[in-house]
């Protein structure tokens, strides 16, 4: 199956319209181009392309791929700290075990340009990881009453929306398997990864709780609304990507 990449210098991957279909062009980002001449983005009528990235590998052994299953074999540790023991040592030891998914969910991606080792798998993992963690801590924050449950259903409205246009739309009606993580989903995902832990430590007693706990909320109220800005930017992604096929 064929990952959809993004060019690095486009925001959230929106080309200049410079590169069509069965052309060799070089566009702004010279060096992929470069080397896959003459397989340009499909054209989607009048609007903008997008750029593809067919040049990620199948490899399964790389950095990356170990930190991102490391990331996933945290989200249990995580879930037990937090509903087991539920004391002030236990919510210090999950909130730095967040604070290292967060640290990790930006070295892969860092190491992955670095080594060159970009993989379809790292691609899946990733975001994978990043939802899990997500999944996990607003349901632990939910059970232990630290946020309420219908923060918990904005949320999770959103990951079924973008779900189903993958799964239902994007796979079915395209030759595309899934969409690259863009720059807006990111930033919403680190937003939510500082928000978790502060309000893990926010929910103790005292003024620096309570500190803490009106800073996590700012960064979970700004990691909601670039969630949901993302997802916006995904289905308008799917779309166009859905017009490109049916034109083709």
């Amino acid at each position: 199956m064929v990952t959809l990449g993004y060019s690095r210098r486009e925001f959230c991957g929106r080309g200049d319209g410079s590169e069509l279909q069965g052309q060799s062009a070089i566009a702004p980002t010279g060096d992929f181009w470069a080397r896959t001449a003459g397989r340009g983005a499909p054209e989607v009528g009048d609007r903008n392309v997008f750029n593809y990235d067919r040049s990620v590998g199948d490899r399964i052994l790389t950095w990356p791929n170990a930190l991102s299953a490391a990331r996933l074999a945290g989200v249990p540790v995580f879930l037990w700290l937090v509903l087991g023991p539920r004391s002030a040592t236990g919510d210090i030891i999950a909130a730095g075990l967040l604070g290292l998914a967060g640290i990790s969910d930006w070295l892969d991606g860092k190491l992955a340009r670095m080594l060159n080792q970009t993989s379809r798998l790292g691609q899946l993992l990733d975001p994978l990881a990043d939802r899990l963690y997500i999944a996990a801590t607003i349901v632990a924050l939910g059970v232990r009453g630290i946020i309420p449950w219908w923060l918990f259903g904005v949320i999770l409205a959103r990951e079924v929306i973008v779900t189903l246009a993958l799964f239902g739309v994007l796979r079915r009606r395209t030759n595309y398997d899934a969409l690259q993580v863009s720059f807006v989903g990111k930033a919403a995902t680190l937003c939510l990864m500082y928000a978790f832990p502060l309000l893990f430590l926010g929910a103790h007693g005292g003024i620096t709780a309570e500190v803490v706990r009106i800073i996590g909320w700012a960064f979970a109220g700004w990691g909601v609304a670039l969630y949901w800005w993302a997802a916006l930017l995904y289905l308008s992604e799917i779309r166009d990507l859905v017009r490109g096929a049916a034109t083709s």
